[in-house]
């Protein structure tokens, strides 16, 4: 065990699904002196990251920035579009579809929990926290409400406790499958800048983000993809809000400016950010997410332990959840393999609190990182005395070389 007042030699390898690693050059644009949040120079950095979040977002609509978390941007999307006692359908897909409600329940929401019934025999784990969302659960539910009390339908794009990434669009169609007028509300605060996401293409009507995973940042800004019926709706809504408020902020974004002190420095490394993701492409940034979660899943099923998520159609890009043995704590695996390497693995969160751990694969990372990463996990195997199948390092290493990462397209001079 490392002792507290030692600090090992190398780098800590942080493979949990967000916080991510921060890039170097994010970070030496975050240590720039701060400047006047009024003043002309604020005002042009300010209309650069909002309009580059816009293209994140593929959105040709309002985003707003928030110096929160994701648990902010939350509770932005939900005071600024309903009322007290306004019913929103949900659906469980894992730990933060669940605080999300919880959350809604204490701002005087009413929110109905749909989920995938049953649970799956051969872990014992519920099958909610196994699949996606399912939208014809959704549609349905929507149909028998004829006289339109659910006012939003709230899904979770990428659950980050599950390694489940829902098809979104399907569930826009299963909403209008049923001629319903409820709001479409996303959080992609996992999701976005490392799986595909289309806000406007997708009819979505508020999507929720975060700073800390795909945008490679610090945890401290969060998001509000705002589209013009979502706007609307919040000229109605009358839960409170002022700090969240929508109306001030939006229109003094139209000059680059907030309403408060904005997070400055965070910009800077929102601007670096932008700068990073947008030279190489976003269908380039979700390959490479793809093929290093397929290089990690070959890993997992070397190893003949079940992925987490059920169902292939919907594997998450950002993360892959590892379901250890009946019997084998899996919040003692990952200690054991922090002290002996010095690397951090996601812990299983909720109904899979010690059943599962999770491995990050997202933002700053290369093929070596996660071999380092898959490495430490299959010595942690050894020394724990868990017996695996087959060596998960090899396979990833079999298939990271036959399957080379491909350089961004560049555009012509």
């Amino acid at each position: 065990m490392i002792p507290l007042d030692q600090h090992p030699s190398g780098r800590h390898f942080l493979q949990i699904p967000g916080p991510s690693p921060v890039p170097d050059r994010i970070l030496r644009a975050m240590s720039l002196p701060t400047i006047d949040h009024r003043g002309p120079e604020f005002g042009r950095l300010g209309l650069k990251v909002l309009a580059g979040m816009q293209q994140i977002f593929r959105t040709r609509h309002p985003v707003v920035i928030y110096p929160a978390s994701g648990t902010g941007a939350w509770e932005a999307a939900l005071v600024n579009t309903l009322s007290p006692g306004d019913a929103v359908l949900m659906f469980e897909t894992g730990h933060f579809a669940s605080l999300w409600k919880k959350l809604a329940e204490r701002i005087g929401l009413k929110p109905e929990f749909l989920a995938v019934p049953g649970t799956d025999a051969a872990t014992g784990l519920p099958w909610s926290w196994r699949r996606g969302v399912q939208a014809d659960l959704i549609e349905a539910r929507l149909r028998a409400d004829t006289g339109h009390a659910i006012k939003a339908v709230c899904v979770v794009h990428n659950e980050t406790s599950t390694g489940v990434t829902s098809d979104i669009a399907a569930v826009r169609r299963a909403i209008d499958a049923a001629g319903h007028p409820a709001l479409l509300m996303v959080d992609s605060i996992s999701g976005l800048a490392c799986a595909d996401y289309r806000h406007d293409e997708w009819g979505v009507d508020v999507t929720v983000s975060g700073s800390q995973k795909g945008l490679m940042l610090p945890p401290g800004i969060s998001f509000n993809a705002i589209s013009p019926k979502a706007l609307e709706a919040s000229r109605r809504a009358t839960l409170p809000r002022s700090f969240w408020a929508w109306d001030e902020i939006v229109e003094m974004n139209k000059t680059g400016y907030w309403p408060y002190t904005p997070n400055t420095n965070l910009l800077y490394g929102l601007s670096e950010a932008l700068d990073l993701i947008l030279e190489q492409g976003l269908d380039a940034v979700f390959a490479r997410h793809q093929r290093w979660a397929e290089g990690v899943r070959g890993a997992v099923r070397a190893w003949g332990l079940p992925i987490q998520c059920a169902d292939a159609a919907v594997y998450s890009p950002v993360l892959t959840g590892v379901i250890t043995p009946q019997g084998l704590d899996a919040d003692a695996l990952r200690k054991l393999i922090h002290e002996r390497f010095d690397l951090s693995l996601g812990t299983g969160l909720g109904k899979v609190k010690g059943r599962m751990f999770r491995i990050g694969h997202l933002g700053d990372c290369n093929d070596l990182t996660l071999m380092a990463a898959l490495a430490g996990v299959e010595m942690g195997f050894k020394l724990a005395g868990v017996p695996i199948a087959g060596s998960g390092v090899q396979a990833a290493m079999e298939f990271f070389a036959a399957h080379p990462q491909q350089p961004p397209m560049r555009a012509a001079a």
